[in-house]
């Protein structure tokens, strides 16, 4: 896989806050509309921010999940960029190993608690 594709309302807020997340970086001059990012490292798929006009759905068909080994911190540090705790999420009874939360477009994404991997 090339790059996952995000819709957003605005690609330079956008820009700023997954770049910041996910330690990505421009591929190339972004557009006012479109915007390729990639690992600083190399490794693993791009990030396309592509400029839409739609809101997201409640509840996404695909999602990203993001993984965490201090799954706290890392939801406390994307909080701090922007990010939002979905609060009304129908977690299940049992234990779960993921937070739910949106970020400045609404898209919504999990950090899931990857300590025990």
């Amino acid at each position: 896989m090339g790059s996952v594709v995000v819709n957003v309302a605005d690609v330079p807020r956008a820009t700023a806050f997954w770049t910041a997340a996910l330690g990505y970086e421009p591929r190339y001059e972004p557009e006012p509309d479109w915007v390729v990012l990639q690992p600083l490292d190399g490794g693993g798929p791009n990030l396309s921010l592509n400029l839409g006009t739609t809101r997201p759905d409640p509840v996404p068909h695909v999602h990203l999940d993001l993984y965490a080994r201090d799954q706290a911190a890392e939801v406390e540090r994307l909080v701090a960029l922007g990010a939002v705790r979905v609060e009304d999420w129908p977690y299940p009874d049992d234990p779960f190993d993921y937070v739910v939360l949106e970020d400045p477009d609404g898209n919504r994404f999990c950090v899931v608690d990857a300590s025990q991997d």
